[in-house]
């Protein structure tokens, strides 16, 4: 799991919705904020109830993509505030990884 510091908290969500960009990818968008102080990145995934009606499903798919994100959290520059939504359901956390990398190769 991704440590509490780099991950966006619910007044953060709110504004990134409200002012953000956004980047898509086939089964992730990712909406972001760049800031220009040298904070650590912060992400979070969001998974909708239109995606999985069950709670139980929805927490595994944000756990799938925090797993997923670690690797890369790094590579995000600093100041970030991002959110990941998920416009479908994934279960192989490697496709998460590598639409993770390509978000990130859009974002650079």
């Amino acid at each position: 799991m991704l440590p509490k510091r780099n991950r966006v908290d619910k007044k953060n969500v709110e504004k990134i919705f409200k002012e953000g960009k956004f980047v898509g990818s086939p089964s992730l968008t990712f909406k972001f904020i760049l800031a220009n102080d040298s904070t650590p990145p912060r992400v979070s995934f969001i998974a909708p109830k239109s995606i999985a009606r069950s709670a139980v499903k929805r927490n595994l798919l944000r756990r799938k993509g925090y797993s997923a994100l670690e690797k890369y959290i790094k590579q995000f520059p600093a100041g970030i505030l991002g959110v990941f939504v998920f416009k479908r359901p994934e279960e192989d956390i490697s496709k998460i990884e590598y639409e993770i990398k390509s978000v990130l190769n859009k974002i650079h």
